[in-house]
């Protein structure tokens, strides 16, 4: 899955004080070159945005909860417009909503993967059909950064799968379901290499036994 932050003041984002943790502007603008040097042509979402089996997921930071629900998505001249409303009593999202009209997060981004595309060169491409996964509210890219920086540093320092755990929640931005699944995958994984080490060296000491 690949990703495309836009930020907030340039989408035009609106909030309705009637209707708290509502919001709407654009998740994504035609027409223009972004900062990853790619081109969203006219009519890339329009598949995506019709008889979808499951819908597209409101999240925080992409790997976060889903913190609310999207009530419009659709296209029109400018790009992707969005109507989108934060799950009230939801810590995370009241915590997000929050910062959002403060200005401190400034960014909306896309999970999607391109379907049809064009390269231009010099790392530019054209999308003409875009397969969207989810659209999160996100850090400003730089701080994002930083904080990816942290969280290695601390992972670094960590002495147990539980601290790691853990981390994944309080400062990685995953859900506990989801920290808790990767660090079970990790045990697994694990246990499994401990596994074939043990039959590997039974299968040696097995050889030496039958040989002459």
């Amino acid at each position: 899955m690949e990703t495309k932050q836009i930020a907030l003041p340039s989408i035009a984002l609106k909030f309705d004080d009637s209707r708290p943790g509502f919001f709407s502007g654009y998740a994504s603008t035609f027409n223009n070159v972004d900062s990853y040097g790619d081109t969203v042509l006219p009519g890339a979402y329009k598949k995506t945005l019709k008889n979808r089996e499951r819908p597209i997921r409101l999240r925080w930071n992409h790997w976060g909860d889903v913190i609310g629900k999207w009530l419009d998505l659709r296209e029109d001249d400018i790009g992707l417009y969005v109507e989108g409303e934060l799950t009230p009593g939801h810590s995370t999202a009241q915590d997000v909503y929050a910062s959002m009209k403060h200005g401190a997060v400034d960014g909306l981004s896309i999970g999607y993967r391109p379907i049809q595309f064009r390269e231009l060169g010099n790392d530019r491409r054209e999308l003409k059909e875009i397969q969207l996964f989810e659209i999160s509210v996100v850090e400003e890219q730089a701080d994002l950064g930083a904080r990816i920086g942290a969280v290695k540093s601390a992972l670094d320092q960590a002495e147990s799968l539980k601290e790691i755990e853990c981390l994944l929640r309080d400062a990685g931005g995953f859900s506990r379901e989801n920290a808790t699944a990767l660090v079970a995958r990790v045990k697994a994984l694990a246990r499994g290499e401990r596994d074939a080490e043990q039959q590997q060296a039974q299968d040696i000491r097995r050889l030496f036994q039958l040989a002459p």
